[in-house]
């Protein structure tokens, strides 16, 4: 028997392989194949099952190209609807892989079709469950995301929820490894432990919900404690991955065209684009094509781009550091951005070749910000408001990037203003964003509230931070 877990750091997802005698099971996949398809092939198994632990919210699952390129079969827990071809396995059946068994647990809560499925050994011994976003290390799966308007509410959820973990879950042994869904990082929970694998022994002792003495009711109050909105794209991704969605294979030829600096600008006039730049923030702040939006690869760019582009539908063009063209595609078709049209050849070097407008962002360091903070303009803090509460400079104004445009009408685009984040990279997005609708007097802070922190300016006392939503 063998398991990988296959985690994606941008997405805090993990995705688990598991072979057995030569048959093969994919569990979560996000959405290019070729990863899972060539581990098969490198073993020399065939993948008999995709399983899908619920329908996806934070990432569009690659369960339909996968099924269609390795001939394996798609499976469900019970109460799933899918309008594609799939296996909705009944609650207690058992899948044969190799001299391996996989459970199927019927887990509701974080959705109602939620399964969690358990693996036994080649003895038949309980081994492993791999909980999607039924139950993760030191957390569980937000029960906000299914609500249907009049017929279930978050309290409903949060009450099955408990049921399956007491019923299904904390009944299995402690030696049992829990293999969950997400780690920290992930909107799918509220403050999600950073390892990505554990026992179900040490959840039962220091997971907050699963403490033996909880009651039903504590439990729903504790799980919706520190909830906020979830982000736009959660319920568009989890239709695609109900409904059905284009090939990843036509999406990546369609956004790897490589665009002159004159095609570029042609293409992002005729088809109303967005364009990203998806370099560093040091390369965007020293030059950048006006009226670009800066998400930079090297954070977390899907979660991202999902949190602040409105229409999955949207045209996107992107500038890039040459040889990352794909990867940029790929982190957008992960959370449904299906509809990237080419990118800058020869990446920004090419544009300011070329004599096209250029512009930069001002920036200063912390020590330059204290050294006149009495006399600066508003400072904005961008990080969530769970970070600010936390620990924030006293003078800075609370502004998340999260929510950027909803609150933007709040802010004066004649008025100058300073920005900070944790180490830089939000607080770079949000000037970018705003430079973009007219704002001209934007600075962003170096090194964020990291940096400002060792100033000395006044800041206020630290308290626990009780999520990370």
């Amino acid at each position: 028997m063998k398991i990988q877990q296959i985690y994606t750091g941008c997405l805090a997802e993990a995705a688990y392989y598991i072979e057995s005698e030569g048959e093969a099971v994919i569990i979560d996949p996000l959405r290019e194949t070729d990863p899972y398809l060539e581990q098969a092939k490198a073993d020399g198994a065939t993948i008999k099952y995709i399983l899908e632990t619920h329908f996806h919210a934070d990432f569009v699952s690659g369960h339909l190209d996968l099924a269609k390129n390795s001939g394996g079969t798609i499976v469900y827990g019970p109460t799933a609807e899918p309008n594609f071809a799939a296996h909705i396995a009944k609650d207690g059946e058992i899948l044969t892989v190799g001299k391996v068994s996989i459970q199927v647990l019927h887990t509701p809560g974080h959705t109602m079709e939620s399964a969690t499925f358990l693996l036994r050994d080649e003895q038949g011994k309980d081994y492993a469950i791999f909980t999607g976003d039924t139950l993760f290390l030191g957390d569980v799966g937000r029960p906000d995301l299914a609500i249907k308007q009049g017929e279930i509410t978050e309290e409903d959820l949060a009450g099955f929820l408990f049921d399956s973990l007491r019923t299904k879950i904390m009944p299995l042994a402690d030696d049992v490894i829990v293999y969950p869904g997400h780690g920290a990082g992930s909107a799918c929970g509220k403050k999600m432990s950073k390892e990505t694998e554990g026992t179900l022994g040490d959840q039962k002792k220091f997971n907050y919900a699963l403490r033996a003495d909880m009651t039903r009711e504590e439990f729903v109050e504790e799980v919706l404690t520190g909830l906020v909105a979830p982000p736009q794209y959660f319920p568009k991704n989890a239709m695609m991955n109900k409904m059905g969605y284009e090939s990843f294979d036509d999406i990546r030829a369609r956004g790897t065209q490589a665009l002159s600096p004159r095609a570029f600008t042609a293409a992002w006039q005729e088809e109303n684009a967005l364009v990203i730049d998806t370099r560093t923030k040091e390369e965007f702040a020293a030059g950048f094509i006006p009226g670009s939006i800066f998400i930079g690869l090297d954070g977390t760019f899907a979660p991202w781009v999902g949190l602040l582009v409105p229409d999955l539908k949207q045209p996107i063009l992107f500038v890039a550091t040459p040889g990352q063209e794909e990867e940029v595609v790929t982190r957008l078709a992960r959370v449904g951005y299906d509809n990237p049209i080419g990118y800058l050849e020869g990446g920004f070097a090419a544009w300011a070749a070329a004599g096209e407008d250029v512009d930069i962002m001002q920036e200063v360091t912390a020590e330059e910000y204290a050294t006149s903070a009495s006399k600066m303009p508003p400072l904005l803090d961008v990080r969530k408001a769970s970070e600010y509460a936390q620990e924030h400079l006293v003078e800075a104004i609370n502004f998340p990037l999260d929510f950027i445009n909803q609150h933007m009408q709040e802010l004066n685009p004649s008025e100058q203003y300073f920005l900070h984040c944790a180490g830089g990279y939000r607080s770079m997005i949000a000037a970018s964003i705003l430079r973009a609708r007219g704002f001209q007097h934007l600075v962003s802070i170096r090194g964020g509230y990291d940096a400002l922190s060792k100033t000395g300016l006044p800041r206020t006392d630290f308290v626990p931070q009780a999520t990370e939503l």
